[in-house]
């Protein structure tokens, strides 16, 4: 770090009204949260938190300085308390936040804490959408440092490029993922932002469809008048939603008529290299090492984001193929005993289709072997005979418990992997429950062999499978 670059930050966190306060954050261990409290905690002020349980990436955060325990409970609300930020899955009879409400803190839901972080940069820029917000948001902040804009940033997954989900920059650009559940993306103000395409979820919040794209509508009318809104030109809600927008619209997509067009040159091992063209002129061509046709529209969606922030098109170029991409999306851990194993957060049907087709694209497996972890009772209950389709081609799928998040009912986790094992096999598929990940992970080993590949799948905590599947193949023959 430069002098130059010391004294802005250190200005910076001087003007931020948390710096030298004490915040407290329940729910710390989510993406968005812990990204936010190492952020806080650049930014001056003291950090404590609380979560369920441990998570990753909190012996980072003990050692920025912040005081983390595990489990809720009333007496981890340090006396010195001022703020307290609450993750939107925290419900009201928390013991912390009750207590904090007594004490007469400052209480901010998480959206809010990132709006009032970002409303200090005179350039904003939000990403927003159903699926690819992480995957594209670290994108852009990967491409904006290239081109030298060195943002400030939060995204809601971590990267070793990027040194975490957050980070301060010297620059006057702040770059967030901008999440639609509790319309959390309302609490944002972006001179620039995407909507990279709307389907229904978070139905059990929303209650219908129409209501998600309602809050799509607003977060577009909230952008800046000086800026402007990109929208995936091949998603008509989308599009729709852009219209009440402030500032400019622009499209992008494959066909012509979008103004930021992606044209497939070539595809190797699922990945593709392609013309951007702007308003149908060529403006760069350049290539992915992430596989797959959607990660051609996330990187089109960055592309126009970074350039509208000043970034310049050729270094744009020449940074794209460097990108590795965001953890748990598609991610290689290893291999081993001839077997490859990768993990991925797709926990919906349009993100399991797609990353299944990306996965098949780019190892070209013998058989694929899928654990797949369900993230709530009530999004698979919506959508149960959607995600009982969308598993084609697969050896075997393996369903342990749903992954509850926010809900408490074991019996309805239970039920509901069980039904869902159930429609996989309706639809000619092939489907076994089990009741843990431990039994998943033996499942898998004692069934797949050289060739295969093991995809671990879903929001909650599959990884630890993947994690498992890498000790037993891969470090114990030294792989």
């Amino acid at each position: 770090m430069n002098a130059h670059t010391e004294g802005v930050e250190v200005e910076r966190a001087q003007r931020s009204p948390l710096s030298g306060r004490h915040v407290h954050m329940i729910g710390v261990g989510g993406a968005g949260m812990s990204g936010a409290a190492s952020m806080l905690l650049e930014l001056g002020a003291a950090v404590s938190g609380s979560d369920l349980s441990g998570f990753d990436g909190m012996g980072t955060l003990v050692a920025q300085g912040a005081r983390i325990a595990v489990g809720h409970d009333a007496a981890h609300l340090p006396p010195e308390t001022e703020w307290v930020v609450v993750s939107a899955a925290v419900p009201d009879d928390n013991p912390e936040l009750v207590a904090a409400r007594k004490r007469g803190c400052r209480v901010l839901k998480y959206a809010q804490l990132l709006g009032l972080l970002m409303d200090g940069f005179p350039h904003r820029i939000a990403v927003a959408g159903t699926h690819g917000k992480s995957t594209t948001t670290g994108m852009t902040v990967f491409l904006c440092r290239a081109c030298g804009l060195d943002p400030s940033f939060v995204v809601g997954a971590t990267s070793a490029q990027l040194g975490g989900g957050s980070g301060i920059g010297a620059g006057e650009t702040f770059i967030a993922e901008a999440c639609e559940f509790d319309r959390s993306f309302l609490h944002l103000r972006p001179t620039w932002a995407a909507i990279l395409n709307i389907e229904p979820d978070h139905l059990d919040y929303y209650g219908s469809f129409d209501a998600v794209v309602e809050a799509f509508r607003t977060f577009a009318a909230g952008v800046a008048g000086e800026g402007g809104l990109i929208v995936n030109s091949e998603d008509p809600l989308a599009r729709s939603a852009a219209r009440g927008a402030g500032g400019t619209v622009e499209t992008f997509g494959f066909d012509e008529e979008a103004t930021w067009r992606a044209v497939i040159r070539s595809e190797s091992e699922g990945c593709c290299r392609f013309d951007v063209r702007l308003h149908g002129e060529r403006l760069l061509t350049s290539e992915l090492s992430l596989p797959g046709r959607h990660n051609v529209a996330n990187a089109l969606a960055a592309t126009a984001l970074t350039v509208r922030a000043g970034g310049d098109p050729s270094i744009v170029a020449e940074a794209l193929p460097d990108f590795r991409g965001v953890d748990r999306r598609l991610s290689w851990r290893g291999k081993g005993k001839g077997v490859t194993i990768v993990d991925d957060y797709a926990h919906h049907p349009t993100e399991i289709r797609v990353s299944l087709k990306a996965v098949r694209d780019r190892y070209r497996p013998r058989r694929m072997w899928v654990v797949f972890q369900p993230h709530q009772a009530a999004r698979t209950r919506h959508f149960l005979d959607d995600f009982a389709a969308s598993f084609d081609r697969v050896e075997e799928v393996i369903v342990p418990n749903i992954y509850g998040a926010r809900e408490t009912d074991e019996q309805a986790a239970i039920r509901g992997a069980e039904e869902l094992v159930l429609r996989i096999r309706r639809c000619g598929g092939r489907a076994r429950y089990v009741s843990t990940l431990r039994a998943a992970a033996s499942r898998v080993a004692e069934a797949v062999g050289p060739g295969d590949l093991v995809l671990t799948m879903g929001a909650g905590d599959v990884w630890k499978v993947a994690d498992e599947l890498v000790e037993r193949f891969c470090r114990s023959n030294g792989a």
